[in-house]
């Protein structure tokens, strides 16, 4: 019996986003997973409940944002045998995912947001569409970053600053694949995240954009087929 792969958007994106990579896995129960993108605790606790309709193993695997939410969406859950962080959070207990990604200098990401206040008191942050495609995703066709910008799905900043809970990457074996030239995550960090957590396997990707489930969904494929297995 195959596992079933839990995908988990980021940030800036939506659960269309995997469809390459769901292309990609034959043979394997699949489920895009809806991210609310509001904060830590509660986008965790919404894949947590997912995870708890699902039998038998799973694989859970999170891009940029989604990292730090599956993190904390699989503790307790004895049946996720792997986690896979593609471009992904790896947050240590109380590290928050704005801190990790100013841990090391690289990103270029502050410049480039749109804030739109609620009337909550927090915001809601989108990448300026005119900066989507350099930002985000430098190595899709313009048309589709034209796409992917109109369609992404804004970062509220109450799951910005919250702390991780104790992460699930010390107990549960981690894959990563990560791209070289990632404009939101510094590579450093990518690197630092993947030797703190002692991962299986780390795939760094030549010449890659923060988007790669878009842009290298065949290699991102690749990694979660070997965690799988």
């Amino acid at each position: 019996m195959k596992p079933t792969v839990v995908l988990v958007h980021g940030a800036f994106a939506e659960s269309a986003s995997w469809s390459g990579v769901i292309e990609r896995l034959p043979g394997y129960p699949v489920v895009a997973a809806p991210n609310p993108l509001r904060s830590l605790t509660g986008d965790a606790a919404v894949v947590s409940s997912l995870l708890a309709t699902i039998s038998g193993p799973v694989v859970l695997v999170g891009h940029s944002y989604g990292g730090a939410v599956i993190s904390n969406a699989a503790v307790g859950h004895d049946h996720v045998r792997a986690l896979v962080f593609v471009a992904g959070f790896a947050p240590e207990a109380g590290e928050s995912i704005g801190a990790l990604s100013g841990k090391f200098p690289g990103s270029t990401l502050g410049e480039t947001l749109r804030e739109v206040p609620l009337p909550d008191g927090t915001v809601d942050l989108y990448i300026r569409p005119e900066k989507f495609h350099q930002q985000f995703a430098a190595d899709l066709t313009p048309e589709r970053a034209a796409i992917d910008a109109a369609t992404q799905r804004p970062l509220n900043t109450t799951a910005l600053n919250e702390g991780s809970g104790e992460p699930a990457w010390k107990t549960v074996p981690s894959w990563f694949v990560y791209p070289e030239l990632d404009y939101n995550i510094p590579l450093a960090a990518h690197r630092f995240m993947a030797e703190r957590a002692g991962a299986r396997i780390s795939v760094e990707l030549p010449g890659a954009s923060h988007a790669i489930p878009a842009s290298s969904p065949a290699a991102v494929a690749e990694v979660i087929v070997k965690a799988a297995s």
